[in-house]
């Protein structure tokens, strides 16, 4: 079977990745933390963090569609564990590299990623607006080595108040 690639930005990586992790735990996938959506080649965290690269705290998945895991499944969870409803905020993180975007891989991945964002916002958050940016997936960059599994390796670290499982 064919890996596939999924991009998700949703504040700050540590917290998505960790996540991402654990609920997909039984799975063989790989995530790793880094930047996209911006306009500087290899920015680093401290140049991310000021906001003027454009980039996104994000993480990139690789994984093997099956029968418990697919692209659908992936735009669904990261619905659940944190708020699409803030521009450019998680919980007390601000900035345009905390924002909540899909970067799409394919047309079929922004189809998937349409039509899921739709049935969410129906379904889970008819008061308030998903502002979720679904856009083409750009340049990726790694995040630096100590970034990632940054949970797993510093377990009293900093994890956004807002990556948590909903409904």
């Amino acid at each position: 079977m064919t890996t596939e690639t999924a991009t998700f930005a949703a504040g700050c990586f540590w917290g998505v990745q960790h996540s991402f992790e654990r609920f997909y735990k039984d799975e063989t996938i790989e995530v790793k933390v880094g930047y996209t959506g911006g306009d500087v080649n290899d920015p680093n965290y401290k140049q991310v963090c000021t906001g003027t690269t454009r980039h996104a705290e994000a993480i990139q998945i690789k994984y093997t569609p099956n029968d418990n895991i697919n692209y659908a499944n992936l735009v669904e969870f990261f619905y659940r564990m944190h708020d699409p409803t803030t521009v450019d905020a998680q919980g007390p993180d601000v900035g345009t590299q905390y924002r909540s975007s899909i970067f799409y891989h394919s047309p079929e991945q922004e189809q998937i990623a349409k039509r899921v964002t739709d049935e969410i916002q129906d379904k889970h958050y008819q008061g308030q607006k998903i502002v979720t940016l679904i856009v083409p997936a750009g340049e990726w960059y790694d995040a630096e080595e100590y970034h990632q599994k940054y949970l797993d390796k510093n377990p009293e670290g900093y994890a956004c108040p807002t990556h948590f499982l909903r409904w």
